[in-house]
C-alpha cells in the first residue's frame, strides 16, 4: 500500500536523477536518454560546485523524510539513494580528483564513444550529435582549466596529457565513419571536418597548458588512512573494516598462489609457478585479429553453457559486440573492459572492448592467450558483466541507476570465474592457472589499493609487487597501478565482492536448505539491479519487497 510520503520521496529521487543527467550529458547517453546527446558537460569549477551543492540539498531533503512513513519498497529506494549520494559527496569533497587533475579527455572521449559505438540509431543520425559534441570540445577544454587546484598530481596530469595527444586519432576515426554515409563536400561533412580541426587545435593548446602545470605538480596520490577508513565505512561492506579487507587480500594471495601451483603441477611438475604461467601465456593467437574472433566464440560458448545448465535466466533479446579498445582509452584499459547497455535503449546492446597493446608493447599480446580469452569472456560477457548489467535493466529505477556498487558489479564478474569452473565449464589445468592468476591479480589489487592510499607503498614498488605476483608484462602492470592511484577503494572491490557473494551464497544455502537453487539465487541478484551486496542481502531477507523475479525486459 502506498503511503502519503511515497509520492514525495519518489519525486525527490526522480528530480535529482533528471538534474544529474542534464548536468552530465555523457551519462544521459549512457542511460539511453538522448535529448542531451549533442552536449558536453560544463566542466568549470562553478558548475562542479553547483552540482555538489545540489547533492547536499538532495541528501538534506531525503534525510528529512521519516522512513517510518514510507512503504517498504520506497523506504528501501530512499536508503539506496542516500547511499549513492553520500558516496558521490565523499568523492567530490574528500577525494577531490576533479581538482587534483584535469579529466576533460575522459568526459569528452566517453561521451563521443557512446554515440559512436552504440547503434541505437542509424550512423547518419548519430553523426549529428557527434558533430555537436566535437564542436563543443574547445569550450570544454577552456572550462576545465579553472578547476585545477593547488595540489595537482604529476602522474595524473601526465596521463591526461597522453590522452589529449591520442584523442585526435579517435576524432579522425569518426570522420572516416562519416565518409561512409555523408558525401564529401556536403554541408554536414564540412561542418564535422571543421569541428575536428578546431578540436585538434584546442587539444594542442590544452596539452601545452598541462605541460606548464606539470612543473608545479606533486607526487602525492595517497588518500590517507583515516579517509580510506571513512570511504570503506560508507561503502557498507557487510561491516568489514579496512584492516579486515586487507587481511582478506593477504590471505587470498596465499590461497590463490597455492591453487595456481597445484594446477601447474598438472601441466608440468618440473616447472615453478612463473614458468608455468609463461607456458600458458605463450599458447595463444598469432595476432590480435584472431584473438578478437576467439573472444567472440568463447563468450557464445559460455552463453550456451548457462542455458544448458540452468545457471541463470538469460535476457531474450540482448546484443554484445566485441571491438578493439579505442586508442585514447588504451592507457586506462590495458586488457579488456565492458561498457554496459543503456537502460532505456532497445535492443539491449553491450560493448566488450579488448586492448591490443599498451605503449606498443608486443609482449602485451601474451595476455590474450587462449585460456585468458575464455576466462575474460566469462568475466566480461556471460555470465559476467553483460548478463548481469542486461538483467539489471528489469529494475531501472532512478535510485538504482544512480548507485555505483563495484563490489557487486566487479565482484560478480570474479564470482563467475570461479562458479563456471565449479559447474564444469572448460575445466583444464591451463584455465585453472589463469583463473588463479586473475584471482592473484585481484588479491594484489586489494593489498595495493589499501597500501597505496594509506601511503605505505610507492608507485614503483607497487608495480614491482604486481609483476612479482601476477607475471604481468611490466607495461601492463604500470598502467594498472597508475589506475589504482586515482581510484581509491574501487580496485579492492573485485575480489572483495567475490568473497562477499560467496558468503552470501553460503548464508542463503543454510537459510533455504533444500529450497535453495543456484539459478534462483543468481536470478534474485541479477534481476534486482547492481546494488551493494549488503543491500542484496536485505532484499533476500524480504526487505523492500524482496528480490525482483526475472521476466521479459520491456523498453
Amino acid at each position: 500500500m502506498r503511503s502519503p510520503g511515497d509520492a514525495l520521496a519518489s519525486a525527490l529521487i526522480q528530480s535529482r536523477f533528471d538534474a544529474w543527467v542534464e548536468t552530465w550529458p555523457g551519462h544521459a547517453t549512457r542511460f539511453g536518454i538522448h535529448q542531451h546527446d549533442g552536449r558536453l558537460p560544463d566542466l568549470s569549477r562553478a558548475a562542479k560546485e553547483a552540482d555538489i551543492a545540489a547533492e547536499h540539498d538532495f541528501v538534506r531533503q531525503l534525510e528529512a523524510l521519516d522512513p517510518a512513513g514510507l512503504s517498504d519498497d520506497v523506504a528501501f529506494e530512499r536508503e539506496l539513494a542516500l547511499h549513492g549520494a553520500r558516496l558521490r559527496l565523499f568523492e567530490d569533497e574528500v577525494v577531490r580528483g576533479w581538482e587534483r587533475t584535469s579529466d576533460a579527455t575522459d568526459e569528452i572521449g566517453s561521451a563521443l564513444f557512446l554515440l559512436a559505438a552504440r547503434e541505437f540509431a542509424p550512423l547518419e543520425e548519430r553523426l549529428v550529435p557527434l558533430t555537436e559534441r566535437i564542436q563543443a570540445i574547445p569550450e570544454a577544454l577552456d572550462q576545465v582549466r579553472d578547476r585545477l587546484g593547488d595540489d595537482p598530481v604529476r602522474l595524473w596530469l601526465s596521463q591526461e596529457q597522453g590522452s589529449a595527444g591520442e584523442l585526435p586519432t579517435f576524432l579522425h576515426e569518426i570522420v572516416a565513419s562519416a565518409e561512409t554515409v555523408w558525401a564529401d563536400g556536403s554541408p554536414r561533412m564540412r561542418r564535422l571536418q571543421t569541428a575536428v580541426g578546431a578540436a585538434g587545435d584546442a587539444l594542442l593548446g590544452y596539452s601545452a597548458w598541462i605541460e606548464a602545470r606539470l612543473k608545479r605538480a606533486g607526487d602525492r596520490t595517497a588518500l590517507g588512512s583515516a579517509e580510506l577508513d571513512e570511504l570503506v565505512a560508507l561503502r557498507a561492506f557487510d561491516g568489514l573494516s579496512t584492516d579486515d579487507i586487507l587481511a582478506i587480500g593477504i590471505e587470498q594471495l596465499a590461497v590463490q598462489h597455492e591453487a595456481r601451483r597445484q594446477a601447474g603441477t598438472e601441466i608440468d611438475p618440473g616447472l615453478d609457478e612463473a614458468a608455468v604461467v609463461e607456458r600458458v601465456k605463450a599458447d595463444g593467437p598469432a595476432n590480435f585479429e584472431t584473438a578478437l574472433v576467439a573472444y567472440r566464440e568463447a563468450m557464445m560458448r559460455a552463453r550456451a553453457f548457462i542455458a544448458e545448465h540452468e545457471l541463470a535466466t538469460l535476457p531474450l533479446d540482448d546484443v554484445l559486440e566485441v571491438v578493439p579498445t579505442p586508442v585514447h582509452m588504451r592507457n586506462l584499459l590495458p586488457l579488456a573492459a565492458y561498457f554496459d547497455p543503456a537502460a532505456f535503449d532497445r535492443p539491449i546492446r553491450g560493448t566488450y572492448v579488448v586492448t591490443p597493446s599498451v605503449d606498443d608493447d608486443p609482449g602485451a599480446m601474451l595476455e590474450h592467450n587462449w585460456s585468458a580469452i575464455v576466462n575474460t569472456s566469462v568475466h566480461e560477457a556471460y555470465p559476467g558483466h553483460h548478463l548481469q548489467l542486461s538483467a539489471a535493466l528489469s529494475t531501472p529505477t532512478p535510485a538504482r541507476l544512480l548507485v555505483e556498487a563495484p563490489e557487486f558489479v566487479e565482484g560478480w564478474g570474479m564470482y563467475c570465474e570461479q562458479m563456471m569452473l565449479e559447474e564444469g565449464f572448460e575445466v583444464s589445468p591451463q584455465r585453472r592457472v589463469i583463473v588463479a592468476t586473475d584471482a592473484i591479480w585481484r588479491a594484489a589489487r586489494i593489498v595495493l589499493d589499501i597500501r597505496l592510499h594509506r601511503g605505505e607503498i610507492e608507485v614503483k614498488d607497487a608495480v614491482d609487487f604486481l609483476v612479482e605476483h601476477t607475471g604481468f608484462e611490466r607495461s601492463v602492470a604500470r598502467a594498472e597501478v597508475h589506475r589504482y592511484t586515482a581510484t581509491p577503494g574501487y580496485n579492492l572491490s573485485y575480489l572483495l565482492g567475490k568473497q562477499l557473494l560467496l558468503r552470501l551464497r553460503a548464508d542463503e544455502q543454510a537459510r533455504r536448505g533444500a529450497a535453495f537453487s543456484l539459478m534462483g539465487f543468481h536470478d534474485a541478484l541479477l534481476y534486482s539491479g547492481s546494488l551493494p551486496v549488503s543491500f542484496h542481502r536485505r532484499l533476500l531477507a524480504g526487505e523492500g519487497g524482496g528480490p525482483t523475479p526475472p521476466g521479459p525486459i520491456e523498453a
